[in-house]
């Protein structure tokens, strides 16, 4: 077995920065899916501190990855969602599934945290060989 290890760190001011400017659609849309999107608008007061821990998960998937977003990965291929109990997860699509099954990768877990100023992430692939 191989495990694949990916890390990110992020100011969450950054992201509320990003988010907040006339381009939001356009940042938005390049980077969260309408899931991620509803679930980040949910949290009202730490909103900002979720976008800002999927961005840093999506950054981590992709360095797990070892080729970062751009050739093998979209922003909005890598999806990070959580289930009923809180656990985050992550759903691929595109370019970053494809890439993923040429892998042949068998999982990804990851696991995200933030504070008021800070949001990090770390994601682990595993591939069966």
């Amino acid at each position: 077995m191989e495990i694949l290890i990916g890390t990110d760190i992020i100011e969450v001011e950054r992201i509320r920065a990003s988010l907040d400017t006339k381009l939001n659609g356009k940042f938005s849309a390049r980077v969260f899916t309408p899931e991620e999107v509803k679930y980040c608008e949910s949290k009202s007061a730490s909103k900002y501190q979720s976008y800002a821990a999927r961005f840093a998960g999506k950054e981590a998937v992709s360095k797990a990855f070892g080729t970062g977003i751009g050739e093998n990965a979209l922003f909005n291929e890598i999806e990070i969602l959580n289930d009923k109990w809180g656990k985050p997860y992550v759903n691929l699509y595109g370019r970053a599934k494809k890439y993923f099954e040429t892998l042949g990768a068998a999982s990804i877990s990851i696991t995200l945290s933030h504070c008021k100023e800070y949001a990090v992430a770390y994601a682990t692939i595993t591939i069966d060989k």
